[in-house]
């Protein structure tokens, strides 16, 4: 008994509660049956512990709960024993065979009666242990619920708790990200009073150094207009320089040509004496000094005269020089006149007869020269027939065109007179303007005339003017161009050879897109320089000296013909053009034909000229100009055949020149045989003076 006290539980207190009651009574077999059943029952594992209290945490465990083996022995034993007609109900035997022990002691004197008694009262207290089990499992059953609902209760508490807390946490972290927030907003405010004071700084700096700047830009400013100030009282202290060493220069020319003029100042009584007329001399002279002062007192008006006022100023004295030595010799030739007058009246004075012959001989000195010259150096060869066809469909052709021209030009109506003035100024005032300034300029120039020549119309002086204004305007403008073109190289190529160029490149692209100017200008070319056909004009019986002079290219003015240096230096302009004309082309032109008048009639002229007799000092100076201008582009087309050429003049054709030149012609001889062996040493002929470049076309 001892030892099921201590087992404790559940299982103690049923071994217990089971050994008073077989003490009490022994049941019977029914009720063993009954407690094998609960035995075996799964309340028969469980463990009871009276000592649980509502405030305890440990539950019941259902796989633990079990009956002690002793409460198995017990009941084994007690049904064996109050049950006689049952068969004992074996049992495996107990490892404490001392429990056994004491109920099979022989001192137990129990007799059946009370064994009765006791079944009867087991009975009773069966019932009693059904209530008792009863209430012990409402007890149970209460017991749990309670505990259910402190669980429960204690869960709401722990969620509540739980909500609570997280609650607590959500406006703790609230609190934090507020907390943050207004550390950024504190921290960015910091920052941008950072970048504002640093903004603030950065501009001060900037204005600072734009300060700096606008005062080293001012003092930088200050000195590049000192600077300028300095170059242009440099420039104007070099202009005023030149100007005033210019204006000495043509004050001592003034000097000498008014020097000159007194000179050729001829006393009247000593002309009538040598019974030679110089008036001419003295009023050419006159004109040249009024011309010369009109030029001096305009360049002082101006400040300084210019460089063309000075070569106005060199060519007016070249001129006067001309002059007086042609006075000279008139006078020295009217002297010996008058002394071989003197001498045959002296030795003739008997003759009447003899005496009139040689008086009509010294009035008419100058008429049998040229015939007694021509005797001297023999007639040229003429050129051939197909030159000289071509030569008068030319004349013809410019006669015609003069002819259809002539009402135009004649017509005395005011109305016509203007369209003739506007027409003509319209294209010879551009033909004017050509020089070699810049490759634009030129380009220009030869746009204004195309266009005009196109038809479009061209304003001039706040006038348009148009071609069709008048019907005969295609002919006289295409007359009045080609006239211009061949005077420019009388006059301007003459006195600069550089300009040859630009207005040869004008004159080819025009005679390229209208060949009826090119016609004309080659016809007025002809006929103021025959030379360039060639063609030596001869001399007929019947033609006065005057026409005569005109036919072979001089100017005759008042029955007075014009200098050999003029004349020849007109005849070397115009040969240049002509010779320029030749070898270019308009840059800018489209069309891939040939030349109107390219190298070919270059090499015909030569051999045209190489077949006929030389004229003294005239031969001599066209073929070195000639051949200075056009000589490098005929190397280039000819090559070998054009070197032979040269050869040809310089040991065959050149001879016969020398043979003819005089003491005073030799200066073009000089020239022309300097060029030929020149030419030939170095197998070359440079470019000429005044050649345009590719590069000259892009100015």
């Amino acid at each position: 008994m001892e030892h099921l006290k201590q087992k404790g539980g559940l299982e103690g207190a049923f071994s217990v509660w089971c050994w008073s009651v077989l003490r009490a009574a022994m049941p019977s077999k029914q009720d063993w049956e009954t407690l094998e059943a609960l035995r075996n029952s799964s309340k028969g594992r469980l463990q009871y512990n009276r000592e649980w209290s509502s405030e305890s945490t440990q539950g019941i465990n259902e796989s633990t709960v079990v009956l002690s083996e002793y409460a198995a022995w017990i009941l084994d034993n007690v049904i064996s024993r109050t049950e006689p007609d049952s068969t004992p109900v074996e049992r495996p035997p107990l490892q404490d065979d001392s429990v056994p022990a004491r109920h099979t002691e022989p001192g137990n004197q129990r007799s059946e009666v009370p064994l009765r008694e006791a079944e009867s009262s087991s009975k009773l207290q069966m019932d009693k242990l059904m209530e008792v089990e009863g209430s012990i499992l409402l007890f149970e059953k209460a017991h749990k619920m309670k505990v259910k609902e402190q669980l429960q209760a204690r869960l709401d508490m722990c969620n509540q708790f739980s909500k609570s807390m997280a609650e607590k946490s959500a406006e703790q972290l609230k609190r934090f990200e507020e907390m943050m927030e207004l550390k950024q907003r504190q921290e960015k405010h910091q920052l941008l009073e950072l970048l504002e004071k640093g903004s603030k700084e950065a501009l001060g700096q900037q204005e600072k150094l734009k300060e700096e700047h606008r005062h080293r830009a001012k003092l930088l400013t200050l000195k590049l207009r000192e600077a300028e100030q300095q170059r242009q009282q440099e420039i104007e202290r070099i202009r005023q320089e030149e100007g005033r060493e210019r204006m000495r220069r043509l004050w001592s020319l003034q000097q000498e040509v008014l020097q000159l003029v007194q000179k050729i100042q001829v006393d009247y009584k000593q002309q009538e004496a040598l019974r030679v007329d110089l008036s001419s001399y003295g009023h050419r002279g006159n004109q040249i000094c009024g011309m010369l002062s009109s030029v001096i007192r305009s360049s002082t008006e101006r400040g300084y005269p210019t460089q063309d006022d000075v070569n106005l100023g060199e060519h007016s004295l070249q001129e006067m020089q001309m002059l007086a030595s042609t006075i000279e010799k008139e006078l020295a030739a009217a002297e010996q006149r008058k002394k071989a007058e003197e001498e045959a009246a002296k030795e003739k004075q008997k003759e009447a007869q003899l005496q009139a012959q040689q008086q009509q001989q010294q009035a008419t000195p100058q008429t049998t020269a040229p015939a007694q010259d021509s005797k001297q150096e023999g007639l040229p060869k003429k050129v051939s027939n197909s030159t000289l066809q071509r030569y008068l469909d030319l004349q013809k052709g410019l006669e015609q065109c003069q002819k259809a021209c002539e009402d135009l030009a004649t017509c005395k109506d005011p109305q016509t007179k203007k369209i003739r003035a506007n027409l003509q100024r319209a294209v010879t005032i551009p033909v004017s303007q050509i020089s070699s300034v810049s490759g634009s300029q030129v380009r220009d120039t030869f746009e204004k005339i195309n266009n005009f020549l196109m038809g479009k119309p061209v304003v001039f002086a706040g006038q348009t003017i148009l071609l069709s204004q008048h019907p005969l305007g295609q002919e006289f403008v295409s007359l009045k161009l080609a006239e211009k073109l061949v005077n420019q190289g009388e006059e301007e190529v003459a006195s600069h050879h550089e300009s040859a160029f630009p207005i040869a490149y004008v004159a080819s692209a025009l005679w390229e897109r209208y060949p009826k100017v090119g016609e004309l200008f080659l016809a007025n070319l002809h006929k103021k320089c025959p030379y360039t056909v060639p063609l030596y004009p001869p001399f007929k019986k019947g033609t006065s000296l005057e026409d005569y002079q005109r036919l072979m290219g001089y100017q005759v003015k008042d029955s007075i013909m014009e200098q050999q240096d003029s004349f020849l230096k007109r005849m070397s302009g115009m040969i240049r053009l002509y010779a320029a004309v030749m070898q270019v082309r308009w840059p800018y032109g489209t069309s891939q034909g040939n030349h109107p008048h390219g190298l070919n009639h270059g090499w015909h002229w030569f051999a045209q000229m190489l077949n006929m007799e030389p004229l003294s000092d005239l031969t001599a100076t066209l073929l070195f100009d000639f051949l200075e201008v056009c000589g490098n582009a005929m190397i280039k087309q000819y090559r070998n055949q054009f070197w032979k050429l040269l050869i040809l003049i310089k040991d065959q054709y050149f001879p016969k020149i020398e043979k003819i030149t005089t003491g005073t012609e030799m200066g073009s001889v000089s020239r022309l045989k300097h060029f030929l062996e020149e030419a030939v040493r170095r197998r070359d002929i440079p470019l000429p003076k005044g050649y345009l470049q590719p590069s000259f076309w892009r100015t």
